[in-house]
């Protein structure tokens, strides 16, 4: 058991690594594809990331998921560029940081619920939506504490709206495709 949670754990320190270099994209609608005779890539405005977190919490677990963040926040602080701005122990002062931070809790919250019940669409979403919140929320009180200690100019609201208001969107699409990808996968690799 403990191998089987060092493997999803490593799985999922490479996905996370992987998918901070990956932008979410999407294909225009089918029905679409005819009139205009190609098929067109539209980006979401997100990196793979986030999605990287919620799948193998989906997939290994809480405890393989909760690793493998671990492991992903002390590979970026010890000065691996792994994080979207670097790394390194500086990456601390970061307003991002915070969300990074919430990749943890945000793990074992997806990890244990997506667990609980007979995996199911419905059930694997609800999951990565628990699991992003957690990250905004992580995310949020950071920016809050980094303004009250100073650390932050007076362009902390603007700091909160591009990291927890503007990317919701294009990170419930991406929630959509998780749960679909973690529920398929879930089919195949365990029953």
């Amino acid at each position: 058991m403990i191998v089987t949670e060092l493997l999803w754990a490593l799985v999922g320190l490479i996905l996370t690594v992987s998918g901070t270099f990956f932008e979410a994209s999407m294909i225009s609608p089918p029905w679409l594809w005819l009139q205009s005779d190609t098929i067109q890539i539209y980006s979401l405005g997100v990196t793979c990331q986030i999605g990287a977190v919620l799948l193998i919490a989906c997939l290994g677990g809480k405890n393989a998921a909760t690793l493998s963040q671990i492991a992903y926040l002390v590979l970026g602080l010890i000065w691996y560029p792994v994080f979207t701005h670097g790394g390194g122990v500086a990456y601390i002062k970061e307003p991002t940081f915070g969300y990074l931070l919430g990749f943890v809790p945000a793990a074992w919250i997806c990890g244990f619920l997506a667990f609980q019940w007979k995996p199911r669409l419905e059930s694997l979403a609800f999951s990565c939506l628990c699991g992003l919140a957690s990250i905004h929320l992580i995310g949020l009180l950071y920016i809050a504490y980094l303004r009250l200690s100073q650390s932050l100019g007076d362009n902390w609201l603007q700091i909160m709206s591009i990291y927890s208001l503007y990317p919701v969107p294009s990170q419930l699409a991406l929630i959509c495709a998780v749960a679909v990808l973690a529920f398929s996968l879930r089919q195949v690799l365990f029953y």
